[in-house]
């Protein structure tokens, strides 16, 4: 089974800048795409700059979040301070996180690989945790030997 851990957080606050999911949830191509383009846009016209500029730590986070049955998405700092330019604040709870960590060449690469391991091995193969429902996040925290590292946090609830 892969690397991951269980680990007790507490609440916190991610303030996002999001898109609406078009590709089926099943289309893990297109949905891919969708996540790319949204990335190149927010680095492009600097909306990731300026949330860069009120984050309380380096991390970046790409939030998923199903809101009323639409697929969102979202480019993230954590925060307390508020953004004109936001258009979600993600309230994620205290409780237990899956956590999957890893290393990629790319930010994209790095989320796609996380995103694959936990919902596509730990998730399914899990006996005593389950995930069910709410915001997950792919955190993007840093770059070392040419690599960017991050981990994966996914609430979950013991069975």
């Amino acid at each position: 089974m892969a690397n991951y851990t269980l680990e007790e957080k507490d609440s916190f606050i991610v303030v996002g800048i999001g898109i609406e999911l078009q590709s089926d949830y099943t289309d893990y191509v297109g949905i891919n795409k969708e996540k790319a383009d949204f990335w190149e846009a927010v680095k492009q016209d600097g909306r990731l700059d300026t949330l860069k500029a009120v984050a309380a730590n380096d991390y970046i986070f790409a939030v998923n979040e199903a809101v009323n049955n639409k697929m969102m998405y979202y480019a993230g700092v954590m925060t307390e301070a508020s953004l004109p330019e936001a258009t979600r604040v993600i309230q994620f709870p205290k409780g237990e996180y899956l956590v999957v960590k890893g290393e990629g060449k790319t930010a994209e690469e790095l989320s796609n690989m996380l995103t694959g391991i936990a919902f596509g091995q730990v998730l399914p193969e899990a006996q005593n945790f389950a995930y069910v429902g709410g915001p997950n996040a792919t955190v993007e925290m840093g770059q070392r030997d040419g690599l960017v590292y991050g981990e994966m946090w996914i609430p979950v609830v013991r069975k």
